[in-house]
Parts: structure tokens; sequence; C-alpha cells
């Protein structure tokens, strides 16, 4: 049998200066197979980020109206007065809120809003963009338009501008609108603004509404109300074989805010929105249907939760009260699989253009409820339930394995840690330990976060990490073999959180940062990317690293990886009878406290190189602090 062997090597050395020598002998008999699942990606929000729209605020959906809060990132022009009102009958019961733009007298010249976007809007000369939004008049109104909808720099340059004419819609009847905007050039900065005006000297005293205002660019395969490209495109090249959402925490900091999949389905103008965990808007404009297609259209499963009857804020559902909250799930996840012949949901999903049925294989019941102690009740109830209707489905619990005990036993359970660099150095062993009793586990949440093991979480000057950094991706990747090595009962890990914006975040480090016009790939990211682009598919055993040492690896007869804190040099004993001369190796290596950033993105990448394979034995040299990829034809 022809083999492309890869051996994930993982060195840490932190603090010394000495060469490291080891033997390893590899046994041609593989223990057990690498789940075609293990390297994935856990997600919670994509507004301002992995979702494409690019006005911020676009609906004005949860805010207080008559407040300045309420019109964050939209600016008046030219004096124009402007209010986010609920008094007037709205476009939708779900979007209750509208702005109000009244046109002062003596203001000649454009009058109107401005949006500034998520920190900035990126214009670029080689895209068409998408605009629309609603907008009604009121009784009596003598607005005859037009409309002028632009792409401006903060300087007040045009960078894109078109019409829209006015045809006297009845009083009161909200009416869309949209328009195509393509630049003229690209602007050098990202500081631009989208503006919609009226001419102020003939539309003096006249008041006019908007609601649901959008703009988007080209998106990820063209898909309507789509993905960003660039960050659909970054994550798409890590590989990854499955997609965790809608969370993660921002399932539900409350009651009022959890996640309701019915809320995210359909018209826009049919989805309330909700506060998500992390204090800002969630449109929902990135739904269950869009977080679907976007699974599809990269090729992965999808891991997706259900809300569980607990919130973060520690408010449980009693038992008596779960049941229309069970049903929830189970429309949830016909909506997902669901006969679109015979299945209410399943209609409602081929009424939407998907009839046949998506891939649902695992499903999480609830998120942390290792917070939580109802869970007991909880799962009993939920899982009792969807287990006897859903057979074919594995339900994934999240509190402390087997403490408590649940009924019925979990098949899965789902494990996070946050953690030093030396703690994934030092537990590169720990599911070695654990049962073979038909359990499997999920790495749903992982990362080196702080050097400081006493206060993960708390600030930069404390420890924590800002941006993913050398020493912290080469640590992640040692306890990546331990994964490998027992990917007999972990079938999936995932590293988070997965996206954050450089310009405005409530967590770090992030597998990947961003702004509004480019990409930032982490040291995690790449390490992530070496693993999952050279998965193998059966696992090797070989001379084991010791669980104490500093030096990791793992082989599979399709990967080969290594990470390394200083230099150390690996002697390998292969058991085929034919080895080719040459391979290649991809490493990754840097100082300890290096990191990709917006100021230097490219401070560490992978490189390539070919290598010479002198026979069934070989050595090879990792660099210090490195993560390497050894990739050897043999059989």
């Amino acid at each position: 049998m022809l083999s492309t062997l890869c051996l994930p090597l993982l060195l840490l050395i932190p603090g010394t200066t000495l060469a490291a020598n080891f033997t390893v002998v590899v046994n041609g008999t593989s223990s057990h197979a690498i789940p075609s699942t293990l390297y994935g990606m856990m997600f919670e929000s994509g507004d301002g980020g992995l979702y494409a729209e690019m006005l911020q605020n676009r609906a004005f959906q949860q805010v207080t109206p008559n407040t300045t809060a309420a019109l964050a990132s939209w600016g008046a022009i030219n004096s124009a007065q402007i209010a986010v009102v609920n008094n007037t009958t709205p476009v939708s019961p779900a979007l209750p809120n509208s702005l109000q733009l009244t046109i002062p007298t003596g203001a000649p010249g454009p009058v109107g809003v401005q949006n500034s976007g998520f920190f900035g809007i990126n214009v670029n000369a080689s895209w068409r963009y998408n605009a629309s939004f609603f907008y009604k008049l009121p009784a009596k109104s003598t607005f005859k338009g037009p409309f002028t909808v632009s792409l401006k720099s903060a300087s007040g340059q045009t960078l894109a501008t078109t019409s829209i004419r006015v045809h006297a819609p009845p009083a009161n009847v909200w009416t869309h609108v949209s328009v195509s905007l393509k630049p003229r050039f690209s602007p050098t900065t990202t500081n631009n603004v989208f503006t919609v005006t009226i001419d102020g000297a003939s539309s003096a005293g006249q008041t006019i509404f908007f609601s649901l205002f959008s703009l988007f660019p080209p998106t990820f395969r063209n898909r309507p109300n789509g993905m960003r490209m660039d960050i659909a495109e970054t994550l798409q090249q890590a590989g990854p074989s499955f997609f965790r959402f809608p969370g993660g925490n921002n399932i539900g900091q409350s009651f009022a805010q959890r996640w309701v999949w019915n809320n995210t389905i359909g018209p826009l103008t049919q989805r309330p929105g909700r506060v998500g965990d992390w204090s800002y808007i969630n449109t929902d404009g990135l739904g269950l249907f869009e977080y679907l297609i976007f699974v599809e259209d990269m090729g992965m499963q999808p891991i997706m939760a259900v809300w569980a009857g607990y919130s973060l804020n520690g408010a449980s559902v009693a038992e008596s009260g779960l049941a229309p909250f069970i049903q929830q799930a189970k429309d949830q996840i016909d909506f997902v699989i669901g006969d679109a012949t015979t299945n209410t949901m399943g209609a409602r999903r081929a009424a939407m253009g998907h009839p046949a049925p998506f891939t649902l294989n695992y499903v999480e019941v609830g998120n942390e409820d290792f917070f939580s102690t109802t869970y007991p009740y909880r799962w009993k109830d939920f899982v009792g339930d969807l287990s006897a209707a859903y057979p074919q489905i594995t339900f994934i619990a999240t509190g402390s394995t087997f403490n408590p005990s649940l009924t019925p036993n979990p098949k899965a359970w789902d494990i996070h840690v946050y953690q030093t660099p030396q703690w994934f150095t030092q537990n590169t062993f720990i599911y070695d330990s654990f049962q073979r009793n038909g359990t499997i586990y999920f790495e749903g949440e992982y990362a080196a976060i702080s050097t400081n093991a006493s206060n993960l979480f708390g600030n930069p000057a404390q420890g924590r990490l800002t941006f993913p950094t050398m020493q912290g991706a080469a640590a992640e990747a040692a306890f990546m073999t331990g994964l490998e090595r027992n990917a007999d009962i972990v079938f999936a890990a995932s590293y988070a959180p997965l996206i954050g914006s450089v310009d405005h975040n409530q967590w770090t480090p992030n597998l990947i940062g961003f702004n509004a016009n480019s990409v930032i790939r982490s040291t995690s990211y790449y390490a992530q990317q070496l693993f999952s682009l050279n998965r193998g598919d059966e696992y090797l055993p070989t001379t084991l690293p010791s669980s104490t040492g500093h030096t990791f690896w793992s082989v599979t007869p399709k990967q080969i990886s290594n990470t390394d804190s200083i230099a150390a040099t690996l002697t390998f004993h292969l058991p085929f009878d034919t080895v080719a001369t040459t391979g290649s190796t991809t490493v990754m290596t840097g100082d300890a406290m290096t990191s990709n950033t917006p100021e230097s993105p490219d401070a560490i990448i992978p490189k390539t190189n070919t290598i010479s394979i002198p026979g069934k034995e070989f050595s090879f040299t990792a660099p210090p602090i490195s993560v390497s990829v050894l990739s050897i034809v043999a059989h």
C-alpha cells in the first residue's frame, strides 16, 4: 500500500539551550482510525465579521428609541434632524424602530444620513455593492425625491453614487428600494461612509422614515445575504471538517436573549435580533439557514447546539416548564433534516430553496452546563425525548464529564479548556487515561490564552495574550498530538474563539483577527491548518514521547507535524519496504512571544522545503519553538 507519512512532531523546551535527541520507531500497523471530523471550528456571532453586511445598526434592532445610543454608527449630514422612533407604523412587528429624517429649512445641498460601518467600510473599485433600504412618507408629504445613495470618503470625496427616483407611494406605506454601486477607484483607507441624501432646498420641512438599510459587497460563493469573502476563504484554507454553531456562550446570556432558531429564518424584516452575550446586537441576518448553507458550501458538517433551558446568568427553566423548549429543539432539528414533503419544518426549509435535508449527525444540548446545577433533569428530559425521535443523531453533553452522572448516559461530552502554554505541554497525555467505555469526546473549545496560570483571564499586563504567540501555537500543537493519539475516543476538536475584530473585541486571543479590509492569520491558525490539511486516515503507534518531556510527535499515513521550543533531532525508523528518497517539510518557527499582528501580519508563517530521505532510517532536526510537518511517500 502506498502511504504518505505525516509525523506530527512537537517539541517544547522552554528555558533550555541544549539540543535533544530522540529515536522514534514507527509501527506499520495502525491502532485506530483518525476521525474525518477531528479538526474543525467553533463559532458564535457573525455581525461585523463573517457575515458580510457592512452597515452597523442597520435596522435599529434592540435599541431604545429617542436616545443617542440608538443612533450608533449613524450621523446626520448638513444639519439634518435624525432620531430613532417607534411612534410610526413599522416595516414589520419584528423591527419596531425606524429612522426619522427631518429636513430643516435653510439647508441647501445634500441633506441626509450616513453610516460608518463596522469601524470602517472597505471600498474596492473591482467590486459591485448591493445597497437597499425601506422608506415611507407621512400623510400629506410632498416629497418627490430623488434619493442619492453614495459611498464617500470621510473627507467627502464621492467614491460611488447613484440616484433613486421616487414614484409617490401611498402615504404611510413602506417601499423597498435597491441599487448597485460601482466605485470609481479604491481609496487608500477604510475610513469611508455610506450615505443617503436628498436635496435640502427642494425638500425643506419634509419628513421621511427609513428602515432596514443594507450594504453588501460580493460574498463567498456569491450567496445573497452571505459571508465576507476574505474571512470565509481564510476559514476554508484551514481545511475544517465541522462547524459548531450558534455557540458557545452566544446561545443565551439570559432567557430573553437566548437563541430562538425560528427568529433567525425567513425575510430579514421578520428577524427581531437580540442582544448577544458579548454585549453587542446580533441582527440574526446570519441565521440558521445561512449557517447551514455556509457549512455546506465549505464542505463541513454542522455540530449544532440547541438551547436547553439554561442561560449563563444562572437562570434555569423548571422541569415542569421544559416541554415547549424541547418542542422548539425538535422543530429546529426538523428544519435541518425533516422531509420536505411530510414535515412542516422541512417544508419551510424547502420553501427557502433547499428541498433536500442538510447533514446533521451531532447536536449539542446546551452550552457549558457545568455552571448549572439543573443539567441532570434538563439533560434527561431533552435527550430522553430527542434521542427517541432522532436515534441517528449523537447528542453531546456539556456539563462536567460524569460529574454528576447523567441519565441517559451521554454518548459524547464537550470539554473546554483555556490555559497556559505550559498546561497544554504538560497535558498532552490527558486523554490517555480516559476509559474506553464507548464514550467519545469533543474538545469543543481550547486555546493557550495567558502565560499566568494564577490569573488566566486577566489583562495583558497580567499575562493575558492579545494575539496567539509562537509559544502558544507550539503548545497547542503538542496537545493536538495527544488528540490524534487518542482519536479512538476524541472525535472532534476546535480552537476557540474563532474570529475577533482587532478594532473592538471582548476576548483575546482569537484564531483569526480582522478589520474592515484585512484578515490576520495567527500562529495558532497556522498550527491548526498544518494539522487539518495533513490529517491522516489512521494512527500509527510509535515510541511514545515522555509525558513529562517537551518533545511530542504523532505519525499518521497522510500527515506529519512537529513542534519544538528548541532545536531537537529526531531519528525515525520506518517499517516500510520502500521509502522515497525525497520528502517535504513545512516548518513554522520563531521567538516564543512573537505574534502575527495587524502591524506585522506575516511575522511568522510556515515555510516549505524539500528534504533528502536516505532510507528507512533518517533524522530530522526541528528548530527551536516550532511546528513542523514532514511528508514522506512510503510503502
